[in-house]
């Protein structure tokens, strides 16, 4: 049985519709796991109530720009593990990242006989006006695949319904409802969960459980202009290795001024400025990213990277230290620390301390652990959940992807999905679980002004080095 999740913006006729053929048995292979609506106060919701299906508001006017509400839109979808979505009278256009996360999962009823009085402006009774106005004898309903391209997708099932005449548009509406939609909607629906049901077969493990809702990172990452800083942390798909991945982001020039620079001598990477000159507040962007401990790496947003390193050392837990940390005193963002720790055995740890939604007199402390990680997949955290004034701090446990197969494929990946105006700086680092072996890249937007990055200082010469030097210059001479 599959999780069907119906987003509705109105009354929810279609929704009932949908609510009467589960309650009949018609649906046999879905649950009406969740009713989303894009505003507060709307009847469908309280349908939703009678029918005992959880209703949920997710608000087109609360986010400012249309990637940040397809990116909470898809948050509350996989907080409810929905494997199929239907719009039954939703008046927001779903965007590419929805889209993508449930390819030909996502069915539309539309008030017309597509490819007529169909695509961007067509909804409501503009559909029905423009078909009177036109003089057609026969209209009728879609149910359809949502793609890319307003009312594009695939079409399922198709009803004609005459035009009468003295019709108007609000009683042409009402006869495509009752003798069309409210009919095709709850068919279609029971022939796709049937489908799906039996691809996957009795046995099969959950579509989310399979493939992670097919959550593609760097379609994730297309999609939201500001995540901040992000930490990936996988397993290749054969198990061998481990993959590990830091960015930065910025906004500000000063921000924006940075770029990594290996410190091979701690097993990790530094930002420095890009340009000197324009450095305004080293504080919170001059760090170390990435530190490596023995055979454990870390990896850090700030300056806790040298916390966890110097207590871990003393014996002291990848919690402990952090611990003894808060978010960033950066108010009114307060910028959460994101931390993680990769282990020799490619086992791996997270964590986020931010503060309680913007009160900087409270400092909220969550640790993630996945022991045992599976192979082909990874997690992902961030800094901020996306854009805005203030910044909302990312909320619930990392995101679980498919890790690419290879480094270049992970590291590439990442890198061109970030915002091309916010992006800083990408670190991936591959580790060869048997020998413990690393390979790292980086990625940087802006080139440092300083020429030590191309031709770094050598290192002071032990002491040992010394004398060997000293006895080779001595027989130098001899000869």
């Amino acid at each position: 049985m599959l999780n069907v999740a119906v987003l509705v913006s109105g009354g929810g006729t279609n929704l009932q519709a949908i609510l009467d053929a589960k309650a009949a048995g018609a649906l046999p292979h879905a649950k009406i796991a969740l009713v989303l609506a894009s505003k507060p106060g709307v009847y469908a919701l309280e349908r939703a109530s009678k029918a005992g299906v959880p209703g949920i508001v997710v608000a087109r006017k609360s986010y400012a720009a249309p990637e940040e509400y397809d990116a909470a839109l898809l948050a509350a979808l996989r907080e409810h593990r929905i494997d199929v979505v239907v719009l039954a009278g939703f008046l927001s256009i779903l965007g590419p990242s929805v889209i993508t996360a449930y390819p030909e999962r996502i069915l539309n009823v539309h008030p017309s006989l597509i490819p007529s009085f169909c695509g961007a402006g067509y909804y409501g009774l503009r559909v029905h006006e423009a078909a009177l106005a036109k003089g057609v004898k026969v209209t009728g309903a879609t149910v359809h695949f949502v793609n890319e391209v307003p009312d594009g997708g695939r079409i399922l099932l198709q009803q004609a319904v005459d035009v009468l005449p003295g019709d108007t548009p609000e009683t042409l509406q009402k006869r495509v409802m009752e003798q069309a939609e409210w009919k095709l909607l709850p068919r279609a629906l029971a022939q796709l969960t049937e489908e799906l049901d039996a691809a996957d077969g009795p046995a099969a493990p959950r579509k989310e459980e399979k493939d992670m809702d097919h959550l593609s990172l760097a379609a994730e990452l297309a999609v939201n202009t500001y995540p901040g800083r992000g930490i990936v942390l996988g397993r290749s798909e054969d198990g061998k290795s481990a993959v590990i991945a830091y960015f930065i982001m910025g906004r500000s020039e000063n921000s924006r001024n940075r770029v990594f620079d290996p410190v091979p001598e701690r097993g990790g990477i530094c930002t420095i400025a890009a340009d000197p000159a324009k450095l305004e507040d080293p504080s919170l962007i001059i760090y170390n990213p990435v530190l490596t401990l023995g055979k454990t790496h870390i990896v850090t947003n700030g300056d806790q990277t040298d916390t966890i390193y110097d207590l871990m050392s003393q014996g002291k837990s990848f919690a402990d230290a952090l611990r003894t940390r808060t978010f960033e005193p950066d108010g009114p963002n307060y910028t959460p620390r994101i931390s993680a720790v990769v282990y020799a055995d490619g086992s791996y740890q997270m964590s986020i301390l931010k503060s309680a939604d913007g009160n900087g007199d409270s400092v909220q402390r969550y640790f993630f652990d996945y022991p045992q990680p599976v192979a082909g997949e990874g997690h992902f955290i961030s800094t901020y959940k996306h854009n805005g004034n203030p910044i909302p701090s990312f909320e619930g446990e990392p995101l679980r992807f498919a890790c690419p197969r290879t480094i270049g494929d992970f590291a590439q990946g990442l890198w061109s999905s970030l915002n091309p105006d916010n992006k800083v700086s990408l670190f991936a680092r591959v580790v060869d679980l048997d020998s413990g072996e690393t390979g790292d890249m980086i990625f940087n937007k802006y080139d440092a002004v300083c020429s030590d990055l191309d031709d770094p200082e050598e290192p002071e010469l032990l002491p040992e080095e010394l004398e060997l030097l000293k006895k080779l210059d001595a027989e130098e001479k001899q000869d």
